[in-house]
This record gives structure tokens, sequence and C-alpha cells, in this order.
């Protein structure tokens, strides 16, 4: 008998666990940890990427790797908001971040105003000098910034579900998003 009830309050303790993480705070705060414990999905995702990118070696593109880790593992947020109609939903996040849009754009007119030690045996601009240049800038930033992000999501057969972030999400994830 003590068994049966035993299985009875678990199975109804986890029930009602799932009901609790069913609301659209908790799954934005369900995605934003996957960042932040470097979940394999979100490593997968980052390694898919940098395996498509044909202009970085692979050492830029091992510590490019490195470089986002920090992010996700730094990045923090705080809910703001939370409004609900029906099955639509919008989450009001504010994050922080590493700025690496500023590391990136200082590259850039770094770049511009010493040209010649980016330059190559052929007085062409070496790209793969640049990307070393701006990779150990990025590596370097300690500087954050802080984004506001709506979150979208939407409730299907009584969960809710994430919709799908846009660019501009992602790279304020990222830490690359242009406010300039």
């Amino acid at each position: 008998m003590k068994k049966i009830l035993l299985v009875i309050s678990m199975l109804l303790l986890l029930v009602g666990c799932e009901s609790v993480m069913n609301n659209p705070t908790k799954r934005v705060e369900s995605f934003l940890n996957k960042y932040q414990t470097m979940d394999s999905e979100v490593l997968k995702q980052l390694d898919d990427t940098l395996n498509n990118e044909v202009d970085l070696t692979d050492t830029q593109k091992e510590n490019y790797r490195d470089i986002m880790k920090k992010q996700y593992q730094n990045l923090t947020y705080t809910i703001k908001d939370e409004e609900v109609d029906g099955d639509e939903a919008t989450v009001k996040v504010e994050i922080e971040v590493y700025d690496f849009n500023k590391a990136m754009s200082d590259a850039d007119d770094y770049l511009l105003a010493h040209q010649d030690e980016f330059t190559d045996d052929n007085n062409n601009i070496s790209n793969e000098k640049f990307m070393d240049y701006k990779i150990e800038q990025m590596k370097k930033m300690t500087e954050k910034v802080k984004y506001t992000i709506e979150f979208n999501l939407t409730k299907v057969d009584s969960k809710w579900q994430l919709n799908d972030v846009d660019e501009i999400t992602r790279q304020k994830i990222h830490g690359i998003y242009n406010y300039q």
C-alpha cells in the first residue's frame, strides 16, 4: 500500500512540476539557460555555423568558438514583463552580454588607420591577419551591453512553445548586434 501511495505521489509531483514549468516566462528562462549551461544543442548550432564559415582558418574558428562559449556562460538576464493574450504571449527580457559589436567596430576603425599592419607580401589587406586581430580584440572585451528582447510564444496542445527567434535576437544574444 505504501508503495502505491508513493508511486501516486510521485506521479502527482511530476504532473504538478510540468504545469508549473508550462508558462511563457519559464519557457524563455529555459531557452536562455541553455546558453548559460552550454547545452549540447546550442553548441551544435555554434559548430554548424562555424563549419560553414569559409573565411576563417581552423584556429580562428576554435578561438571564435571559445569566445562564444565565454559569452554564453556570462550572459545574464532579467525578465521584465509577461503578457498573455489567449494562446499568444510575449515575454520581455533584458539581457547583458559582452559588447563584441564594439570590439569588432573598433577593430574595423583600427584597420582603416593602420592598413600597413595587415598587408600581405603583395601589399593587399590580409583577411587572415585582420581576422586574427579582430578575434583577439573580442577575446579582450570586458565591457558589456544591455539589450531588450521580446520573445514570442504560442500555446500548442496546452504547452507554451517559444516561436523561432529572429536574426536580430540572435545577434543580441551573441553580443554582435549593431546598435550604433
